[in-house]
């Protein structure tokens, strides 16, 4: 079993083939086939560091929960309350 290192909506995963996981959100339709780099194939002493892809398919797109952002500064009278959902893509690692 292989594992792979991809680098996807500013962030970096560790993934193995099969494996479904959440990322930001990408602009593809459910279902659909893509292509994401990935930056290490491999582990230990056989790991090849370069340009190499991971194909994935995507299978449903979401939103977080919500995350609450509250302000306040005592005895001036001010609060501010606003919400916060971070929409993500989940997709399943076909082949690295």
């Amino acid at each position: 079993m292989s594992i792979a290192i991809i680098r996807t909506g500013g962030k970096q995963f560790s993934v193995e083939s099969g494996q479904v996981l959440r990322v930001p959100s990408l602009s593809a339709d459910e279902g659909a086939k893509v292509d994401i780099e990935a930056l290490v194939v491999g582990a230990g002493k056989d790991a090849k560091i370069g340009s190499s892809t991971v194909k994935a398919t995507v299978v449903g797109h979401g939103r977080g929960e919500k995350v609450i952002v509250f302000k306040k500064k005592r005895r001036k009278q001010y609060k501010r309350k606003q919400g916060h959902r971070q929409g993500y893509t989940e997709i399943k690692i076909e082949k690295i």
